[in-house]
C-alpha cells in the first residue's frame, strides 16, 4: 500500500525543517510552511543558496507567532502581525507579493545569526501569489515557497539515488513536504492526480534541484553530491529533477500513515529527459 511516510514544514524559508505527525492544509499549502522569510533591504529574498548557514536557524510556529533559534543566540519570540499591519513588496524569483516587515529587533537578531545585514518578513493571510499558469492553469495560492505549495518525494526514489552514491544522503537534503512509502522509484513523477486524507492533489511540474541539495542540513557544509550523480541519470532539458511539485485542490488534514490513491498518471509538461551520462570512475572526479 502506498501511504504517507512523513510530513514536513519549513516555517522560515530556507530554515530548519520540522517533522510532524499531521499537517493541516490551508489556502497556501501546509499550515505555517514558509510564512516567514529572510530578505535583503531591497526586498529580495534570501535562501540557503546564498547563505548555507540558514539551515541552522530553527523556527517553531504557534497560534500567536513563531520562536526562532540559532547557534550562540538567545531564542527570539515574534508575534504574528495584526491583519491590518502595513505591508511592503518582496520579490521571490520573478514574482512579487506582500509581506509584513517584522521590525528592528527581528532584523538585528537575524543579522547577527547569519552575519549579514538582513531583515525578517511575514506573509499575511491576504497576500496574493499564485502558481505558474504555464504549469497550473487552474491556479493555486502559494506562500514564500519557491513556486508551488507542496513537494512530494518517495522513499523509493531516495533509495534508488543512494544506491548510486558513495555516501548515502538523508531525505532532508531535498526538503520535501510529503514523503511517500510503498511506491516504486520515481513513481511520483507520473502522479497527475492523487488523493490522501480526503484531499485531491495534482502533480504539476518536476522539481529542478539546486545547490541547496548539496548542503548538509545540520552544519551548512556544502559539497558536490547529490547533484553530480543526479545529473548522470535525472538530467532534463530544464535541469536536474528530483521530486514532484504538487497543488492541493481542497483543505483538510494529512496524517502520517494515510493511504495514497493514485487516480491518474501521465507526464507533466517539463518531463523532458536528455540522454543520461555515466559517472566518471573514482579517481577522475
Amino acid at each position: 500500500m502506498t501511504s504517507i511516510a512523513s510530513l514536513h514544514i519549513y516555517p522560515l524559508k530556507g530554515g530548519r525543517g520540522l517533522s510532524l505527525d499531521q499537517v493541516e492544509l490551508d489556502r497556501f499549502g501546509p499550515k505555517n510552511d514558509r510564512r516567514w522569510m529572510v530578505i535583503e533591504a531591497d526586498g529580495s529574498f534570501v535562501t540557503q543558496r546564498e547563505i548555507p548557514a540558514l539551515c541552522q536557524i530553527g523556527a517553531v510556529p504557534s497560534n500567536s507567532g513563531v520562536t526562532l533559534s540559532a547557534p550562540n543566540l538567545e531564542p527570539l519570540v515574534l508575534a504574528r502581525p495584526a491583519p491590518d499591519s502595513p505591508t511592503r513588496r518582496v520579490a521571490i524569483w520573478d514574482d512579487e507579493t506582500d509581506g509584513v516587515e517584522l521590525g528592528p529587533v527581528a532584523a538585528d537578531w537575524i543579522s547577527q545569526a547569519l552575519g549579514a545585514s538582513l531583515r525578517l518578513i511575514y506573509l499575511p493571510d491576504h497576500a496574493l501569489r499564485r502558481t505558474n499558469p504555464e504549469y497550473d492553469p487552474i491556479g493555486a495560492r502559494v506562500s514564500f515557497a519557491d513556486g508551488y505549495p507542496i513537494l512530494v518525494i518517495s522513499e523509493a526514489s531516495l533509495e534508488d539515488l543512494n544506491r548510486r552514491l558513495e555516501v548515502p544522503l538523508p531525505m532532508n537534503r531535498f526538503r520535501p513536504n510529503l514523503v511517500v512509502r510503498g511506491s516504486t522509484p520515481f513513481a511520483e513523477d507520473r502522479w497527475r492526480v492523487f488523493s490522501a486524507g480526503g484531499i485531491r492533489f495534482e502533480g504539476l511540474k518536476l522539481c529542478a534541484r539546486c545547490p541547496v541539495t548539496t548542503t548538509d542540513q545540520a552544519t551548512g557544509a556544502r559539497g558536490k553530491e547529490p547533484l553530480r550523480t543526479l545529473a548522470s541519470f535525472r538530467k532534463h532539458a530544464d535541469g536536474v529533477m528530483f521530486g514532484m511539485n504538487v497543488a492541493h485542490r481542497g483543505s483538510g488534514t494529512l496524517r502520517v500513515g494515510d493511504p495514497i490513491a493514485v487516480e491518474e498518471t501521465g507526464t507533466v509538461p517539463n518531463d523532458r529527459p536528455v540522454a543520461p551520462r555515466s559517472v566518471p570512475p573514482e579517481g577522475v572526479r
